[in-house]
């Protein structure tokens, strides 16, 4: 599937005019080396194009007619990098913003999933992610989110997308498939839900994404079975192989770095890396984005885990649009989208040129020219809870002085598990010991009751203050994490005072605050100032929490209410568990 704007007649009379030599090209590329995706090969070429067309890839220095002319001086030119999986919202940018960093960068497509905005504004946050992707430099295929909420009946978000609101989604022609069916649960009971949803979207003929976190077996058998084509979250190198038998397209991501040497020994151990081996980036928080990359920054670090350059590339180009069935994109040739860029080498992958649709779009890790669309008109006023005060974060209990209280429990941050502890009792209150966190979800949708729902977790160490944040996947409902009643709730109402965001509380005092005025999600400031702000955040929420890598990390906090995960979480309806589907009471 192609575009129109590449099968206009007039274009192609022109570009089969210039590749046979009886026309100019509008831009011809010299000099450069070819990574060439479908044949693996790194070889000499010249690339001449017509508007946003590719017309020739020919021999180095057989043509010189061209209106400009750019001398690449032995540079890599490849393909522009797809991003198979994504959030925007994870970047806390808008559209706009983002496409600010990501495209001089390399990144010139990406599959978003504005699942995140779809929780908070429902189906007027689907369509404003539309809007909002339209016009840019970066091409974005939004995806119909099927999580809204991620877990139904185990939690509440500000909107309940069913199948009739799949099926209208999919209608839209700005709407390119169903995004990640989270609820994995429904899919293998076949709930009437699920199965509408995916049946919606095998209907439309458009793209099934999955998301089978902890799936083996004939679970993940039947998770294929269901009609779902693609899989990001990867645990192990043997859980890739096992997706990748069972059919999957894998959008092998980087946001959980310490799973990624692993999976590169398991796909070099292969007869060939898969066909059906994609790449995406899911969630990279803004400082990371700005500093270090997104998609580029997973290129480098799977070359430096031993995945050839080449294969890397492939993955991130050829493979991606292959499964979009976007035959306009990924390979550098004839006939194909000049969507490309100029890499120093194969290496350090350093971008030195991007051009989207034949424009160059960006130079040196800088775009060409600033953002030229106007932000699309925000989502405000929706942390809807009243000021809380410390005593709703006070654990009471009727239990006399001195009494043992046994308590559920959940233990350890993103592969959870139901855990139980005795609490002493003083003063009608449940004494915490020092390495047990509380954590507190508020439904802030206006949709239920903004009543704190309150639980424990162990094994995310001895914290010395709170955070509090809006940005809690995937209901985004108001998140407070701490030991001190008093620092949660001056962390808590310092998002309701801003309309959502981060917050960091110490000593009663807010710390740092990151505000997120649109859906509690984004910010429509430069990139550089939100990523600067968030570093800030960040580097304060350091000081009060006990991290210790891979899994208890800040990126947990923002993780720890996803419901449709298996294992139990806290949610604002309670402590639920993903596996089952049940409640439990904090105490017996």
């Amino acid at each position: 599937m192609t575009r129109p704007d590449l099968d206009d007649a007039a274009l192609r009379d022109v570009a089969v005019a210039a590749a046979c030599g009886r026309a100019p090209f509008d831009l011809l590329l010299t000099g450069g080396l070819l990574a060439d995706m479908a044949t693996g090969e790194l070889r000499e070429a010249d690339i001449g194009l017509v508007g946003p067309l590719i017309a020739s890839v020919h021999p180095r220095g057989s043509r010189s007619d061209a209106a400009r002319s750019i001398a690449l001086e032995g540079a890599v030119i490849a393909p522009g990098l797809i991003d198979m999986h994504m959030h925007i919202e994870s970047s806390m940018m808008t559209p706009r913003r983002y496409a600010e960093v990501v495209v001089p960068q390399g990144t010139t497509t990406v599959c978003w999933d504005p699942h995140e905005v779809g929780n908070v504004a429902g189906l007027d946050g689907v369509r404003w992610a539309v809007a909002a992707a339209e016009g840019l430099d970066l091409r974005v295929l939004t995806l119909a989110p099927s999580c809204v909420p991620s877990a139904p009946g185990l939690e509440r978000a500000g909107a309940d997308l069913g199948p009739d609101a799949m099926a209208e989604m999919l209608s839209w022609p700005g709407i390119h498939g169903v995004a990640e069916v989270m609820d994995m649960r429904g899919v293998l009971d076949r709930s009437p839900r699920m199965r509408g949803i995916i049946d919606a979207g095998l209907a439309s003929g458009k793209l099934v994404c999955g998301h089978a976190r902890g799936l083996s077996g004939g679970d993940l058998q039947g998770f294929a079975a269901a009609g779902i084509g693609s899989d990001h979250e990867i645990t192990s190198g043997e859980d890739i192989l096992e997706k990748l038998r069972a059919g999957f397209t894998v959008e092998l991501r980087g946001s959980h770095d310490y799973v990624l040497p692993g999976v590169v020994a398991e796909l070099m151990a292969l007869p060939r890396v898969p066909q059906t081996l994609t790449l995406c980036t899911d969630d990279v928080f803004p400082d990371d984005l700005v500093e270090k990359g997104g998609m580029i920054d997973l290129l480098r670090r799977l070359v430096s885990y031993g995945l050839p350059a080449i294969e890397a590339l492939r993955a991130a180009t050829l493979n991606a649009a292959m499964r979009l069935g976007r035959a306009d994109l990924g390979l550098v040739a004839p006939g194909r989208r000049a969507d490309l860029i100029v890499l120093e080498d194969l290496q350090g992958l350093a971008v030195r040129r991007v051009f989207a649709s034949g424009r160059e779009v960006a130079r040196d890790g800088v775009a060409l020219a600033p953002v030229q669309t106007a932000p699309a008109p925000a989502f405000a006023g929706t942390v809807r809870v009243p000021a809380l005060s410390a005593d709703d974060f006070i654990l009471r209990t009727s239990a006399p002085d001195g009494a043992g209280v046994e308590v559920q429990t959940i233990f350890r941050p993103r592969f959870t598990e139901w855990r139980s502890r005795v609490l002493g009792a003083q003063a009608g209150q449940l004494v915490l010991p020092e390495d047990v966190l509380m954590m507190a979800v508020i439904h802030r949708h206006g949709l239920a009751a903004p009543t704190p729902v309150l639980g424990l977790l162990e094994d995310w160490g001895c914290w010395t203050g709170a955070l509090a944040t809006t940005v809690a996947h995937d209901s985004h409902n108001l998140t407070v994490f701490g030991r001190d009643p008093a620092d949660m709730a001056a962390a808590a109402n310092a998002l309701i005072g801003c309309d959502g965001g981060m917050a960091v509380a110490r000593g009663g005092a807010v710390t740092a605050l990151l505000p997120l005025p649109v859906a509690g999600l984004l910010s429509d400031a430069p990139p550089a100032e939100i990523a600067r702000a968030f570093q800030t955040l960040r580097t304060a929420a350091d000081a009060i929490a006990d991290w210790a890598p891979p899994l208890r990390t800040f990126k947990a906090v923002v993780g720890a209410s996803l419901a449709c995960n298996p294992g139990p979480h806290v949610t604002d309806m309670g402590l639920a568990c993903g596996t089952t589907g049940e409640f439990r009471p904090l105490t017996a």
